[in-house]
């Protein structure tokens, strides 16, 4: 199951040395509903090696897609060693995702 990523745990989800993946997404998007459960798969078949989390942009996740300027949804960030490495904007398919966390690795 992926992380529930907020405004209060961020600094401690980014402090990992494992490479970090951010779903952005909210309740009324329909392609985010589509990539939800593919995230929650690569986070349990990643698990220990990428944190893979989701971050509701509409609840209390606000202040971190404002940081990262995130204006649609879905959103995906990658990061590595705390930089933002790559981006993903709109739904995406298992493998697109898979090859995107396999490029960190």
């Amino acid at each position: 199951m992926a992380v529930k990523l907020n405004n209060e745990n961020f600094d401690e989800v980014m402090g990992t040395n494992l490479p970090v993946v951010i779903d952005f997404w909210a309740t009324w998007c329909g392609p985010c509903r589509m990539v939800a459960p593919i995230i929650d798969e690569l986070a349990e078949e990643y698990d220990g090696k990428v944190v893979i989390c989701k971050c509701d942009v509409g609840d209390d996740g606000d202040e971190v897609a404002a940081k990262y300027r995130v204006l649609n949804v879905p959103t995906i960030l990658f990061f590595k060693d705390g930089k933002q490495v790559d981006k993903h904007v709109g739904a995406a398919t298992k493998d697109q995702l898979k090859a995107k966390i396999e490029a960190m690795l």
